[in-house]
């Protein structure tokens, strides 16, 4: 697996998707939706550029963007095998998105907006428009519309699991790569710049997020950012990783002793580690979310860690690092075959330290599928080189 060899991948459904959307639009009686999230406006067409606009009507199909990408939108609708129509809308062109939406919608027409990601400003720039424009009929009704093609997203086709698989088998390559190198002396920021560089020679287009390197006390911050602090013996090491191909993002998180851990340390791994097995094995088709995530504390509180589980248990992840469905304790969400949700238990004791243990895990028809392979943990302490010793 490397840059230069590009894997042959099962295509992307996109004409599903846009049947899907046109199903929904239908049983909501809204005429036309205009898709402005650009995950969603990706995952319908294919195009990436950063300005781009879907309007998804009964009939037709048309990207919105400006000259930027006139000639990449059609390169990617015509690869995604999308048939669209496409306006190119320059900087002083009087033809805004809001003139554009109106000319697809006849008087009286209901036209859904992603209340999620338009602003005020935006909304009443539509409103304005649409009394401008009205015919015999009267203005369009705009309808706010939360979530619809995200819903869309939750359930990952086979091109998409394709994807999200071998971004989880680039960043297994990178970790195992790398880890030898983490030892005392080396520093955070070192092993961060490190795994992204592997990441990227084995094939990835960016790292999925900003990497986590955590040790000692700084493991002890879920969020922690890599600094310039050199690792020690006797700390744990938190690693939380993930890779980007072809927009699909990957999510794992491994602990590593550097040299021997005292008792407490070791009792806190063996109890995560537990969670985080009961929680995978709990992964099933028609198994709630919140089931997942109160698995993981239960075996915890076996442990008296349980006030030190501070975040939910794990999240959906695809076009975005996180997505619907999400495991936690206020989660509605049933599992379904399709979904691809992390799960990830940790403990936090500040000032001394963490660990925490994630696995991105595929709900198939029979179970599961954990996509994410390293080795969960070392025990036995890592003395590896400094980097620029070996």
């Amino acid at each position: 697996m490397n840059a230069n060899s590009q894997p042959m991948l099962a295509p992307m459904d996109f004409a599903a998707r846009s049947r899907a959307i046109r199903s929904r639009l239908e049983s909501e009686d809204v005429d036309v939706l205009v898709v402005t999230h650009p995950p969603n406006v990706r995952w319908l067409t294919g195009f990436t550029g950063s300005n781009g606009q879907v309007l998804v009507s009964g009939q037709t199909l048309t990207v919105v963007t400006d000259p930027r990408y006139e000639v990449q939108v059609a390169q990617e609708l015509a690869a995604a095998g999308v048939a669209a129509t496409v306006e190119i809308v320059r900087p002083t062109d009087d033809r805004k998105l809001a003139q554009i939406v109106a000319g697809h919608g006849q008087g009286g027409a209901r036209i859904g907006l992603e209340s999620d990601s338009i602003t005020k400003a935006q909304w009443d720039e539509f409103t304005q428009v649409m009394e401008a424009t009205a015919g015999d009929g009267g203005p369009s009704q705009l309808v706010p519309v939360s979530g619809w093609v995200q819903e869309l997203r939750q359930i990952k086709d086979d091109g998409e699991i394709a994807r999200l698989r071998y971004a989880a088998a680039i960043a297994d390559q990178a970790l195992a790569s790398v880890a030898a190198g983490f030892g005392p002396g080396v520093t955070e920021i070192e092993i961060a710049a490190e795994l992204a560089y592997a990441m990227r020679r084995a094939g990835a287009e960016d790292v999925a997020f900003p990497t986590i390197v955590a040790a000692g006390a700084n493991a002890a911050l879920p969020h922690a950012q890599p600094s310039h602090r050199p690792l020690a013996d006797g700390e744990l090491l938190l690693i939380d990783m993930g890779a980007r191909y072809d927009g699909y993002h990957s999510d794992m998180t491994r602990t590593f002793a550097i040299g021997a851990l005292h008792d407490e340390q070791a009792n806190w791994v063996e109890a995560v580690l537990a969670a985080q097995r009961a929680g995978v094995e709990a992964v099933s088709a028609g198994v709630s979310a919140r089931a997942i995530d109160r698995r993981c504390r239960e075996v915890l509180a076996d442990f008296g860690l349980a006030d030190y589980f501070t975040h939910g248990t794990g999240h959906s992840i695809g076009l975005e690092i996180h997505e619907q469905p999400m495991l936690s304790t206020r989660s509605e969400d049933i599992l379904a075959v399709g979904h691809v949700v992390t799960v990830e238990p940790g403990v936090y004791l500040p000032g001394f330290g963490g660990v925490r243990i994630e696995d991105s895990v595929l709900v198939t028809p029979s179970g599961r599928e954990p996509l994410t392979l390293s080795p969960k943990i070392d025990l036995d302490g890592v003395n590896g080189r400094p980097f620029n010793q070996q």
